[in-house]
This record gives structure tokens, sequence and C-alpha cells, in this order.
């Protein structure tokens, strides 16, 4: 099954889910993502990156206000032109509005580079990943390019993509292309699920 085959699959599966159901994963995602979260910054204030999940997302804001309120900075992407991100730090006053280049949701505020020397985590919007750490994104390649151009002299950032249980699939399940960047592990409802590519914690 190629990527595109894939992505069609899991969003008709993401489409049928009642909002009970959403609203539970989004619980669920918010603990375990604050369990991964307090694994890396080991009791301290830290910058975590996070996307705002749309309505064929798993949700994160409940993740996204559980991390502020435990004193975390969060910050959130804004679509550029050239499948560019800058980012926006995030407080429960931020105004979301619809994006000019893409068909979701993004705060309001004063814009910045990615702050690469800050940043512990990033949860990172996927429709599936595997276990050899393959991700499958929205298709725009706005976070492989933005992964990609963090480049050496950064460290290694440990990343998480934001998936429901089903959608990790079996090592191997997702053709990698020159282009595409690995991730190191995978929230879900279910819990955290680690991978072997990198500092996942």
């Amino acid at each position: 099954m190629n990527k595109q085959q894939i992505r069609r699959e899991h969003r008709t599966v993401r489409r049928s889910l009642n909002e009970q159901q959403v609203t539970s994963a989004g619980e669920a995602i918010a603990r375990h993502g604050m369990e991964w979260a307090e694994s890396l910054s080991a009791g301290h204030a830290r910058t975590f990156a996070v996307y705002l999940g749309g309505k064929a997302e798993p949700p994160t804001m409940p993740l996204i206000h559980s991390l502020f309120s435990a004193g975390h900075r969060v910050i959130l992407p804004i679509c550029e032109p050239d499948c560019q991100l800058s980012w926006v730090a995030w407080t429960p006053t931020t105004a979301m509005v619809r994006s000019a280049y893409a068909p979701i949701d993004e705060p309001e505020g004063e814009r910045h580079e990615f702050p690469a020397g800050e940043v512990a985590g990033i949860f990172l919007p996927a429709t599936a990943v595997d276990r050899s750490g393959n991700r499958i994104g929205q298709g725009g390649g706005y976070y492989d390019r933005f992964l990609g151009s963090l480049g050496a002299g950064h460290g290694r950032i440990a990343t998480v993509a934001v998936v429901y249980d089903s959608e990790v699939l079996p090592a191997g399940s997702i053709e990698a292309e020159p282009f595409d960047q690995k991730v190191d592990g995978a929230i879900t409802p279910g819990g955290l699920v680690r991978f072997s590519t990198g500092p996942v914690s």
C-alpha cells in the first residue's frame, strides 16, 4: 500500500469516530504526552513544539493546555510560503485564525524562527507511522522540510508523532523517500510507543 492509500484509509477511519471517542483520545494523549514531556524536562520548565490537531486529527488542545499549566512554554506552527514554518508562543488567551496557506487554524501573535536550542521535544502531526520511525504526514511536506532544516549544530531534538493506536504500523510498512525524516516514537491514546531511531526517552 502506498502513502496516499494509507493516508486515505486512515482518514476514513478517523472520520468515523464519534465525539466521545475523540474526546477520550484527546484526554489520553494529553496524559501520555505529559509523561513524555516530563521525562525530557526532568522537573524543569522547558519549551515544547506542538501542533493544533484539526477535525480529522487526534486532538492536541488538551495536551497544549496541560503543558502550559505545568509551566512549560508551548510554541505552535504557522504555515508560511514555500512550505516553511514559523512559530508563535501559545497561552490560553491566544486567538486562533484560519491559515492563509493550509486548511488549519493557527495562533495569532509575534512570529519567530524555531528556537532549536531551547526545545526539548516536538509533537508532530501524522496520519500513520511505522515502527521503523517512518511517518506519513498530511501531504504538504512542511514538517519534513522543517526537520531537515534543523541540520547539524542544534543537537538531536526528540520527536514523537501523535496518532491513534491503529495508526502505528509494523516496521517497513511505510516506504521512506529521500526527503522523509524519521521520528523517535509515537504518542497514542494507548501510551508512548518507542522506536529505535533516537532519544525518545
